[in-house]
Parts: C-alpha cells; structure tokens; sequence
C-alpha cells in the first residue's frame, strides 16, 4: 500500500497524530523526488513542508492552509492527493504505520 484515502489522512494531520515526517512522491514525476510534511506541535505554526515551490519549505498554523497551498508545481496538495505515493510516516512504511501506529 502507497495510498491512502485523503479524508483519512486529513483527519491524521489536523490531529497531530503520529503524523511527522511524512514522506512521499507524486505519480506523475519520474524523478519520484521525495517531498515531507508533519506537524510539530511546539511551534506556533505547527504545520510544515519541505523540498516543494519554496526554498526552504515554509509552516502553516492550520492543517487547511498546508493541503490547500498551492505549492507543489504550483498546485495544492489536496489537488494533487491522487497522485501522492507515501513512502513512509514517522520514519516507517504505510503499512505498518496503518497498523501499529496510533490514529483519530
């Protein structure tokens, strides 16, 4: 498994839950370059993302203004979340992240 249902993973997010350091790729690029988002709730902008339109990255308060920036080629995560393939959440594969990980 490499995909997982946008509603879900929103759910994670907005949450916080065993959610940091995301990990994945876009189908559609095939240089498969890995992109990151989390969340680190000691920060006044929780939210964050790496290796995308910003140099840098750049953070986000709320979990809304992440997926719905538009900076990966120019579009939002949430418009481009059929094409994301997850690598790994909190350092580990999908599946084992579904299954031993805590989640809302």
């Amino acid at each position: 498994m490499d995909t997982l249902d946008f509603d879900y993973f929103f759910r994670q997010l907005k949450a916080g839950k065993s959610i940091d350091e995301t990990c994945f790729y876009f189908a559609d690029d095939e240089k498969q370059a890995e992109h990151y988002l989390g969340y680190l709730p000691e920060f006044d902008k929780p939210y964050w993302v790496g290796y995308c339109d910003i140099p840098d990255g750049t953070d986000f308060a709320l979990a809304e203004e992440l997926v719905e920036a538009p900076v990966f080629d120019g579009k939002s995560l949430k418009e481009r979340w059929n094409e994301v393939r997850i690598v790994s959440i909190w350092g580990i594969g999908l599946d084992d992240w579904m299954k031993y990980c805590g989640h809302v």
